[in-house]
């Protein structure tokens, strides 16, 4: 059966597609000793196996009318409704988004695919929409991992996709400003302020595919942010559409004029106004580079260490510390190199030792000279042993590469998943211990022991976050609710102990049960109160960030 205006109303069957990471990396493989360590730490002996075949898609609900109003508002060629388009817009990029698009017969997708070029544009999507009643999801690059990207199965709804908004607006380099828009990439952000001379310095490890606007609406937290800071650090104005009209946010360098409502988009993570363009503070691209890797001799050690270097003030522009067993994983997949460096820390007496890398970043050697000396000396004094620049530069040629390899190791069948939080120092130890624990108490109780591994990768004079990997072998049966008791044991123990439930991951669907234990019951309140004036249809993102009402 055909639809009016040649809109499909029938479930459509197509080939499984949108699983694996969106980047341009090539698809990665499982080598040998990747193999040798799952089956020495998981008693595994993998069998990758490609997702293949073709997956139901089933048909889009929007009536004639509502499609009518989409293509007036952007095109007719820029509102699509076939089932591959929709399919490749389904959802983002968790464990459980790619089960879901790898496994299941048939795979939610939106109704349709809508692609403004203009702010203006998406003024007059945003009114169809809310005349008709479909919700509306914005998309950048797709990358979240927290649920971000659907308004669950039950919603009529649209993805905006925002890759036409992808121009660099302006560039004020008195001030040294930049305007974009939000459908800007990672690399095209750095290619054009690279044409003229600067960088925003913004690199999150989903830099390579996704985008600007992404960045401001989830919080997002770069490698380099300990040096240069989080994205919302780096935010200067907004502009945002909303159903209610359009919001101009942001004016001088600081101002005393009441709350700052940019705080109120930033994060917003699209439930409460869609950004279209984004002035951010940038800086004269580096042409200094120097990374580097030191060893301490455990967890404690090393985060005494990074704490003093966050509030001496002498921290590098990235800093990163991982704990015992993410060394331990890192140097066996290192092979031979990693074998010579664990013999290095043997004589060191750094056995089960824990790897730090220190990177800066800059357009002076005498600069990056100067402020090394000076956390060299901190990380000396607290037991820290130099490891060389090659160290840092292996670090600094895989940082984009932990998605691909997550992509292999779904390919083998095994649960490879990430969460993170943070908290101050005084309780990040406990937090770290407590986790990773229940993480281990919860998957071994199934049968399924995994390996926990941790990062501390931002870090701040108050504290820091950490970074969490697990994988564990998959269970077949019901591999959502393995990953679920586990991820609801960790964010009950994060809650309990009165750490973040994310740090630069963002709230999405996944988090939104505990958003009341974050901000409290009147916060939440204030939430929906602030959506009601600029959304108060709810079509925007209505599955992210705010718990729905009683």
């Amino acid at each position: 059966m055909s639809a009016e205006n040649g809109v499909s109303q029938d479930s459509a069957t197509v080939s499984r597609a949108n699983v694996r990471w969106p980047g341009p990396g090539a698809v990665v493989r499982l080598e040998r000793t990747h193999r040798r360590l799952l089956r020495r730490r998981l008693g595994v002996d993998v069998v990758e196996r490609s997702p293949s075949g073709r997956v139901r898609v089933p048909p889009g609900r929007l009536a004639p009318a509502a499609v009518a109003a989409l293509r007036s508002a952007v095109g007719t060629a820029h509102v699509r409704t076939d089932a591959a388009d929709r399919l490749a817009r389904a959802g983002g990029m968790s464990y459980l988004d790619l089960l879901h698009r790898r496994d299941d017969d048939t795979v939610d997708a939106p109704d349709a695919v809508v692609v403004p070029a203009t702010h203006d544009e998406v003024v007059a999507v945003l009114g169809a929409c809310e005349e008709h009643g479909i919700a509306v999801v914005p998309y950048g690059g797709g990358t979240s991992v927290v649920g971000g990207l659907g308004a669950g199965p039950d919603r009529c709804a649209i993805t905006l996709d925002l890759s036409r908004m992808n121009a660099l607006v302006d560039v004020d380099e008195v001030s040294q400003t930049a305007t974009m828009q939000p459908g800007v990439t990672g690399p095209d952000a750095e290619r054009l302020l690279g044409e003229q001379g600067l960088t925003l310095g913004h690199f999150p490890q989903s830099w390579e595919c996704s985008t600007v606007g992404g960045w401001v609406a989830t919080r997002s937290a770069g490698q380099l942010s300990t040096g240069v800071g989080r994205i919302d650090d780096l935010v200067v104005a907004l502009r945002v559409a909303t159903p209610r009209g359009t919001l101009e946010l942001g004016r001088g360098p600081r101002s005393a004029a009441g709350p700052d409502l940019r705080e109120l988009f930033v994060g917003s993570e699209g439930a409460l106004g869609v950004i279209t363009e984004v002035r951010l503070r940038v800086r004269p691209a580096s042409t200094v580079v120097r990374y580097l890797g030191w060893s301490f001799p455990d967890f404690a050690a090393g985060l005494a260490a990074v704490r003093r270097l966050r509030q001496d003030d002498v921290a590098p522009d990235l800093l990163r510390l991982s704990d015992e067993t993410e060394t331990a994983v890192t140097l066996d997949l290192a092979g031979r190199p990693g074998r010579a460096l664990r013999a290095y820390q043997r004589m060191r007496g750094h056995v089960g030792g824990c790897l730090v890398i220190t990177g800066w970043e800059g357009t002076s050697n005498t600069t990056i000279r100067a402020r090394r000396a000076l956390a060299d000396s901190v990380l000396r004094a607290e037991g820290g042993v130099p490891l060389g620049e090659r160290v840092g530069e292996s670090w600094l040629h895989g940082r984009y590469g932990a998605p691909y390899l997550r992509d292999a190791l779904l390919d083998a069948s095994l649960l490879a998943e990430t969460l993170e939080t943070a908290a101050d120092w005084s309780s990040l130890a406990e937090l770290h211990a407590t986790v990773v624990g229940v993480l281990e108490r919860t998957l071994s109780d199934l049968d399924t022991p995994p390996v926990v591994m941790a990062h501390v990768s931002h870090a701040y004079p108050t504290g820091a976050s950490l970074y969490i990997t697990v994988i564990a072998r998959r269970l077949d049966d019901d591999p959502a609710g393995q990953w679920w008791a586990a991820k609801r044991a960790a964010l009950e123990a994060i809650t309990d102990l009165g750490a973040t439930i994310t740090h630069h991951h963002a709230v999405g669907a996944d988090h939104r049960p505990w958003m009341t234990d974050e901000v409290g019951a009147l916060g939440v309140e204030v939430l929906r109160a602030v959506k009601r004036t600029v959304d108060p249809a709810g079509i925007l993102n209505p599955a992210v960030l705010i718990p729905p009402g009683e």
